[in-house]
Parts: C-alpha cells; sequence; structure tokens
C-alpha cells in the first residue's frame, strides 16, 4: 500500500507529521500581537517561501485542536441532532395518531415522506456555494430558525395536503444544512483527523434518532393540553427547540478558518493561520479560488464523485427507510405495542453509535476509509435478512441491530471516504453538493421501500432492496481500490500529479484507500 503523504511544496519531509510540515513549511518569525485579530494573510499561507514559525508547543496545539472541537462540532452536532429529528419524526407522529386524524391511507404517508426529498435534492447544489459567500454562521442559523418555524406549523395543520406543503418547504429549508456542515468540517481539519469528527458530528443525530422516540412517547402525553392531540405537540415542542438552537446558533457556530471577518473571539489569528497552514501542509487547498460555474462543474467529469454519491444514496436508503418506517415495523410486523415501539428504536441506535466511532478511530488510526466503508455495508447485508425472515421477534430485533449500525455508520464513514480523495476548494464545494443530493435522493428511496401494500408479504420487496444497495457499495468501494491503486502506482512513478487541476495544487496527493 502506498503511504497518504502530502509533502508541501514537493519538500522531503520524511515522516515527519502535518504539525512538523506546517512548522517547516513556515520559516520566518510569528505573527506580532499587533496582528493577532486580523485574519490569516491566504497568499503567505499559500507560498512555499515565507510564512510564520508559529512556535506552538504540543499543548498548545492540542488545546488548539480541543476548542475547535468543542466549539465547532458540538456546535453543528447539536443543530444536526434536531435537523435530523425534524425530518425523520414523521414515523413516531404517525403510530400516535397523525395517520387516523389526517386519513394517511393508501401511499399518502409515503407521499408525505417523500416529497420532503424532492425540494432537499433540488435546492442542494448551489448551498455549499452561497455557505461560502455569506459564511456559514448566518446561512446555517437562519436556515434552523426558519425551518424550526415550518415545524411548529406543522402541529397545526387540518389536512394531509398541507402537511406535504409544509414537507415541501422544510426540504428547501433543510437542503442548504448538511452539505454546508460537510464542506465547513473539511476546511477545518487535515484528511486524518476528519473521520473522528465526522463520526462525532454524525453521532448527534444518532442521539437524536435514538430518543427521538422517547421523546415522541414523551410529548405524546400532552395530548388535550390546548385542545391539541399528542401527536401535534411532537411538532410543536420540536420547532420550539429547533428555533432557540438555531438562535444560539448564531453566536455558537464559527466561519472558515481564512474568514476575513474581524470580530473573532474564537481563535487568533496565529492559532488560524496555524490551523489554514496544517491543512495546506495536508492536502494544499487551503487558499480560496476565484468562482468560475465552468469550473465548479467540471468537477463532475470525475467519474469517482458519482461513486462517492452512489456510495451515500445506497447508504440513506436504508438509513432513512429505518427512520420513517422501523416504528411501524416494530409495531405492526414485530408484534410490540405503541409505547414498546416507541422506546425500542433508542437501543440499535446507541449500538450504532459504538460502531461508528469505532470504525472511525480504526480509519484514522490506520489511515484507512474502504475497509470500513466495506464492513458496514457487510453488517446491513447480514442484519436485513434476519430482520426481515427470522421466525422469532427478538431474533429479527437483533438483525435491526446490524442493520442500523452498518446503515448510520456508513454515513459518516462514507463522508470521510470522499473528503480524504479530492481535493480543490470548488471541487470540494461540487462533491460536498451532489454527495449530499444523491443522499436526498436515498431518502426518496427510503420513503418508498416499504409499502403499505407489502406489509402483509413483511415487506419483502424493500428487503431485497436493502440488500441490493449495499451489495452495490461493496462492488463501488471494491473498484474504487483497484483505481486508487493504479493511480497511486502511477503517482510514485511520476508519471502523473493526482488531483491536480487547481493552478496552484502542490504535487505529493495520494488517494486513501
Amino acid at each position: 500500500m502506498v503511504a497518504n503523504t502530502y509533502p508541501p511544496g514537493g519538500m522531503d519531509t520524511g515522516g515527519l507529521d502535518v504539525e512538523s510540515k506546517a512548522s517547516a513549511y513556515h520559516s520566518e518569525k510569528a505573527p506580532s500581537a499587533a496582528s493577532s485579530s486580523s485574519s490569516p494573510n491566504p497568499a503567505v499561507i499559500a507560498s512555499g517561501t515565507s510564512g510564520a514559525d508559529f512556535n506552538l508547543s504540543p499543548a498548545e496545539e492540542k488545546r488548539i485542536k480541543r476548542h475547535i472541537d468543542r466549539r465547532l462540532v458540538m456546535t453543528i452536532g447539536a443543530m444536526y441532532c434536531v435537523s435530523l429529528m425534524d425530518r425523520t419524526n414523521l414515523g413516531a407522529a404517525n403510530i400516535a395518531g397523525m395517520g387516523k386524524e389526517l386519513k394517511l391511507i393508501d401511499n399518502r404517508y409515503s407521499i408525505v415522506s417523500l416529497v420532503f426529498f424532492v425540494t432537499y435534492v433540488l435546492f442542494q447544489p448551489p448551498s455549499t456555494v452561497i455557505c461560502r459567500k455569506i459564511g456559514p454562521r448566518i446561512h446555517m442559523s437562519a436556515l434552523t430558525l426558519l425551518w424550526g418555524s415550518v415545524m411548529i406549523g406543522m402541529g397545526f395543520v387540518q389536512s394531509w395536503e398541507q402537511l406535504a406543503a409544509l414537507r415541501v418547504v422544510l426540504g428547501v429549508l433543510e437542503a442548504g444544512f448538511f452539505p454546508s456542515c460537510v464542506y465547513l468540517l473539511s476546511t477545518w481539519y487535515t484528511r486524518y483527523e476528519v473521520g473522528k469528527r465526522n463520526s462525532v458530528f454524525y453521532l448527534t443525530g444518532c442521539v437524536a434518532s435514538a430518543f427521538a422516540g422517547i421523546l415522541a412517547y414523551g410529548l405524546m402525553q400532552m395530548g388535550g393540553l390546548a385542545n391539541l392531540t399528542g401527536w401535534r405537540w411532537i411538532f410543536i415542542i420540536e420547532g420550539v427547540l429547533t428555533c432557540l438552537l438555531g438562535i444560539a446558533g448564531y453566536w455558537l457556530l464559527v466561519d472558515f478558518p481564512d474568514s476575513p471577518r474581524k470580530t473573532w473571539s474564537f481563535l487568533s489569528a496565529r492559532d488560524r493561520e496555524w490551523v489554514c497552514a496544517r491543512v495546506q501542509a495536508d492536502r494544499g487547498d487551503v487558499v480560496p479560488q476565484k468562482f468560475v460555474i465552468s469550473k465548479y462543474l467540471s468537477s463532475g467529469r470525475d467519474w469517482k464523485v458519482w461513486a462517492y454519491a452512489m456510495i451515500f444514496f445506497n447508504t440513506t436508503t436504508i438509513s432513512y427507510a429505518l427512520s420513517f418506517f422501523l416504528p411501524m415495523i416494530l409495531n405492526t410486523g414485530m408484534g410490540f405495542n405503541i409505547a414498546q415501539s416507541q422506546c425500542l428504536v433508542a437501543p440499535p441506535y446507541a449500538f450504532a453509535g459504538f460502531v461508528m466511532f469505532a470504525g472511525a478511530y480504526v480509519g484514522d488510526r490506520f489511515r484507512i476509509r474502504g475497509p470500513i466503508v466495506a464492513f458496514n455495508a457487510l453488517l446491513a447485508v447480514i442484519g436485513v435478512p434476519i430482520m426481515g425472515f427470522a421466525a422469532s421477534a427478538k431474533v429479527r430485533y437483533f438483525g435491526v441491530f446490524l442493520v442500523t449500525a452498518g446503515a448510520n455508520s456508513n454515513v459518516p464513514a462514507a463522508m470521510s471516504y470522499q473528503a480524504n480523495n479530492i481535493r480543490g476548494q470548488w471541487k470540494r464545494a461540487f462533491c460536498s453538493a451532489t454527495f449530499v443530493s444523491f443522499g436526498g435522493i436515498g431518502g426518496i428511496a427510503g420513503s418508498l421501500v416499504f409499502r403499505e401494500q407489502d406489509k402483509l408479504t413483511g415487506y419483502k420487496p424493500g428487503l431485497y432492496a436493502c440488500i441490493a444497495t449495499s451489495l452495490l457499495t461493496l462492488v463501488l468501494v471494491a473498484c474504487l481500490t483497484v483505481s486508487f491503486w493504479r493511480e497511486n502506482r502511477k503517482a510514485e512513478r511520476g508519471e502523473k500529479e493526482l488531483e491536480a487541476e487547481d493552478d496552484d495544487a502542490q504535487p505529493g496527493f495520494r488517494y486513501t484507500y
């Protein structure tokens, strides 16, 4: 296996780590105290001949990274927590009485589920461009506040058509959030730090999924208060919580590390220059390029971009299907009552959190990505037949653990897989948008795989579809691995530079298996 290294400017850095490379890459004295509130100098960061010797001790470096983790990862994790809860609480509301009150007969529930993803997919491609232009603090906090307001409105609908219309609006607003999160994280961390951060970020979403059912059951008990039924309070209270977090997000979120904003109190200019230097030393794309639409769209010529997106489609098809239908599968398919079905959703998602973080740790520690994605896909391949075809409800519930762990753990694993194997600001933005758009298409598929008419057959067509998507993931990982091996060999022989589309791309990039 070819080592995944990135010697900045082609310098011989041997076995130095990223911090040492960054220090070697910047050879002059550190910024003065007078300049500590200014923005990082992209020209200095990009050059290989001058810059700053940051003179940071290992303890100071760890302090900066811990500070970024607490402020950035935990904030967007909490915001994504309510995002995932808000888009997937239909299942809990449905068995809490929404289905009967709004007459969600035939395929109406599937329609209400999937219309969200139509606008969610359509409005994602420009999201990373907008986020880069106006900054993540304004962009992401405003979106969160607005979709929280829509959630509150869903608690007062009088027909399924009104519910579907609000789901369409919710898709527009949530479309810009997840790709912006993926993009923002990739600008602050090096390639072999992003795996654990992605997993912690998405792990909070799993916590939401784990406890959303329990929370929904508690909110159901408010039925009758203000003459509103219990399922309405699920939307109203969760919407209020989302609005409050959106307001807090304006102060808690951070901008890109190269942001020229003068009101930084998060990190000093020296700290941010060190962050930028590390990213530059790792993959050489820290300096923002001028946006050119033709260059942005030309990233779509790389087949690997679509392979990453297809892997994410396969993953989200299963994860969304579980989010929307697991309470009903537990209730009608396995014979648990409503309270049990709401609460039994939690343990599989908690187990998924352990698998997710373990995979991220191994991936970052040994610098591998594809085997982690393949392992998670295998969990789903094994778990789906157990969940669907075992005779005992207890054994089938064990299968739910495997499927939930495999599908949800592959969300951050696939994010890290694609983030490690692309370079360039606008290619990264394009890849994030297409990646998450295919995840939205997976949401549409996940809304449809378990159809009402298949209930008597045990939802067999949906189970077969989940198995097929997991097998396709294994095939795509195998194809990418062979391609990466060949391309890395060519680069080692000096026949080509990898991911070198940008004019200022530096040599030495290697794909991560």
